[in-house]
């Protein structure tokens, strides 16, 4: 969802505790994701938000704050039901998907855009088409999860429901959502499903042709491959 333009005169008076050294040093991190993803254009102005997951504390982007004006007194935290411990700034509109992943998944960061390539493709289909192998990367052919209003309890649960045994999905007329072990992790499967968004809708647009699409056992094999692949500690 786009966020309201943001004004510091709206800032809440200061409430809740200190920010822990990890919790500082993931903000930097989490600020740098948001500002890439802007870099990057898979978002636009303020639409789209990140968060991380720091013990029981989730930390978020504000609403409505441009990345580049975030600085590391703006760090802005919530416990897992919601209530802000860190900062002034009000969390994102979408702290209820980000809260709902955390609260069934063990995802240490979540990321969500309005990437174009994506956004597009919800908007044609149920799943995104298997179209390449990386779908593998992701758990398995990426689903879209029906429209409902932003910011709302039922786009979490359509959301979660999209998310079964799957790092990312796509959000029917709004964006993408995927969530990893760290924010890089998360970051690289969102780049990889707006890639392959726009691989798909690239080779469909040809007159007369239809792309070949791989079988489920196919992605199903690079799955188990993939297990194995990098370097090995």
């Amino acid at each position: 969802m786009g966020e309201e333009q943001w004004d510091g005169r709206n800032a809440r008076e200061e409430r809740g505790r200190g920010a822990l050294p990890e919790e500082t040093r993931a903000w930097e991190e989490l600020v740098a994701t948001a500002r890439r993803t802007v870099a990057d254009g898979l978002v636009v102005g303020t639409s789209g938000n990140v968060s991380a997951r720091v013990g029981d504390t989730v930390l978020v982007t504000p609403t409505g704050v441009p990345y580049d004006r975030l600085a590391p007194d703006d760090i802005t935290g919530v416990d897992l039901d919601g209530r802000q411990i860190l900062g002034t700034l009000i969390p994102t509109s979408e702290l209820p998907m980000h809260l709902a992943v955390y609260r069934s998944t063990g995802a240490r960061a979540v990321v969500h855009t309005h990437a174009v390539h994506a956004t597009a493709v919800s908007t044609l289909v149920p799943e995104l088409p298997t179209i390449h192998y990386m779908a593998a990367a992701l758990g398995g052919p990426v689903r879209v999860a029906p429209y409902a209003t932003y910011g709302t309890d039922e786009l979490a649960k359509n959301m979660l429901r999209a998310l079964a045994d799957r790092s990312a999905c796509l959000l029917q007329n709004h964006g993408t959502v995927a969530h990893g072990t760290s924010l890089s992790q998360a970051y690289d499967r969102t780049a990889q499903l707006e890639w392959m968004c726009r691989l798909w809708l690239t080779a469909s647009s040809v007159p007369g042709m239809s792309p070949n699409l791989l079988s489920l056992a196919q992605v199903e094999e690079v799955g188990e491959k993939l297990r194995g692949y990098g370097q090995q500690r």
